[in-house]
């Protein structure tokens, strides 16, 4: 599989202008070593992702940045020979994959190397015993799945909304979520160990036994690092038994908070329903069978039959104060959770549309469902604020905000900065965190240190002692770059 393009792309222009020039000879040293391209067209396709506002960009002829090489090696050995070479020789390398991140992660803020990973590809091995598989990273969701099933009769379980256009090394930097992860877990929780390729070019391997004790988890400084402490080039993850039984549900609350206590409850009493998905009024009125007073509860569950209906009964009793409704709107949801069509078509119109996911403990879910739509719906230009509960844990839950904007079109990234540091602040002042499954890259990166407190000094000493060139993924993460500050945005005071 290819990484499948956002939006359509008109030119190839730059926004961010180069900050690194490569050394003579360096792109014929690296042809040498793994396919690789110059052409200006390929440089620009792979320079960038879904992050919403380049898509307004993309429609302007203009990419964030541009790298100025493409490498695509094919094997783990070459990924660490590539980036041995740009660590000689100080050039900067941002590692991608399927390039389906939606805050600009796998852009080469700097330029350098563009690391395609694609062409790592493939299922290694399957431990039937243990049920762990082991995959190299580019290797896209479909085809992981597809072969555990068919082969194996085995499924990861991790099914993000991007899961038919994003690989597994992406699941891994970005700390995703699949909507089955009630269940199973986000991806932290799958994975057992990590092939990691550092900056000096030194390839690691951490993690793979069960429950192991060895001083710090350090499978778990790479997962959600977002390719500036290593690159992950293969992963061992956690599988389970393609799923027996399977039983839905729906209901309807008379309000948003009263639909958040069935789901506290149904977590705190020790169910985990795959899915466990609630809508406000606005959003159970676009396509989940709300009228627009009412808010739709949508449940799945899989699993072994007698553990599905023990679910399925705490959930019906959790439920008690709403009313029942078709369980065939999980079908719909299911038929459509991933079409991402109303995306492309609301930016050709200019509206400036985008999605922020949190997370909070249950205590502040309630005031923070209220505050940070109304913190969005007070910027200028601002039409849109939903919200539904997406992910549910026995402390709390990620809180998944729809907005959308129409502002002038000499308006428009001012007013997305805007919408992002309205809804982000109040999340953060709200006791909420800063991102539950879609990352930092660069859209959030200004929020990192605010988010972390006196914590961020650790993040720093890490990149410090890691990465001393500052080579990988510079520009992310909120983290300080030999190369200079991101050029996007300007430091924003809290």
């Amino acid at each position: 599989m290819q990484p499948t393009a956002p939006i359509e792309l008109t030119g190839t222009a730059a926004r961010w202008p180069q900050a690194v020039e490569l050394p003579a000879g360096f792109v014929d040293e690296l042809a040498a070593r793994c396919p690789t391209t110059t052409v200006e067209r390929e440089l620009a396709e792979a320079s960038r992702d879904w992050w919403p506002l380049a898509l307004h960009w993309s429609l302007d002829g203009q990419v964030p940045a541009r790298a100025a090489v493409v490498a695509r090696p094919e094997r783990p050995e070459d990924v660490a020979a590539v980036v041995a070479m740009c660590a000689a020789a100080g050039v900067p390398i941002t590692a991608a994959g399927g390039r389906s991140g939606v805050c600009g992660a796998s852009v080469p803020v700097h330029g350098g190397v563009l690391l395609d990973l694609t062409g790592l590809d493939g299922v290694l091995s399957v431990d039937a015993d243990a049920g762990v598989v082991e995959v190299l990273a580019g290797t896209f969701g479909p085809d992981l799945e597809t072969q555990l099933q068919t082969r194996h009769g085995l499924s990861v379980g991790h099914f993000p909304q991007s899961f038919d256009i994003a690989t597994v090394g992406g699941w891994v930097a970005c700390r995703g979520a699949g909507q089955y992860s009630t269940r199973y877990g986000k991806i932290e929780e799958l994975v057992v160990g990590l092939e990691v390729v550092l900056a000096d070019g030194t390839t690691v391997r951490t993690g793979g036994a069960p429950a192991a004790a060895v001083g710090p988890d350090l499978t778990q400084v790479f997962v959600g690092s977002e390719g500036t402490l290593g690159i992950v080039t293969r992963v061992w993850l956690r599988t389970h038994p393609v799923a027996p039984a399977e039983r839905r549900a729906a209901f309807t609350f008379g309000s948003f908070v009263e639909g958040v206590e069935a789901c506290r409850s149904v977590l705190r009493r020790g169910a985990t329903p795959a899915v466990l998905r609630l809508y406000d009024e606005v959003e159970s009125a676009r396509g989940n069978g709300g009228d627009g007073t009412r808010c739709t509860l949508l449940v799945l569950d899989e699993g072994e039959p007698a553990l599905v209906d023990a679910t399925m009964t705490v959930v019906a009793d959790a439920c008690a104060s709403g009313t029942p409704a078709d369980a065939a709107l999980v079908e719909g949801w299911l038929a459509h959770r991933n079409d991402t069509s109303a995306l492309q078509a609301l930016t050709r119109k200019g509206i400036v549309v985008d999605t922020m996911e949190i997370a909070a403990p249950w205590s502040r879910v309630p005031e923070l469902f209220t505050t940070v739509r109304r913190a969005l719906l007070d910027v200028v230009h601002a039409r849109a604020a939903s919200c539904h509960l997406s992910h549910s844990y026995s402390d709390g839950a990620c809180l998944y905000f729809t907005f959308a904007a129409m502002p002038p079109p000499e308006e428009v990234e001012s007013t997305y900065l805007a919408l992002w540091d309205a809804g982000q602040r109040a999340v953060l002042e709200g006791g909420g965190n800063l991102s539950h499954h879609h990352g930092v890259g660069i859209n959030r990166a200004r929020f990192v240190a605010e988010a972390l407190g006196p914590a961020f000094s650790v993040l720093v000493a890490l990149k410090s002692a890691l990465d001393p060139a500052g080579i990988l993924n510079p520009g992310k993460l909120g983290l300080p770059s030999p190369f200079g500050e991101p050029p996007w945005p300007e430091a924003a005071e809290p």
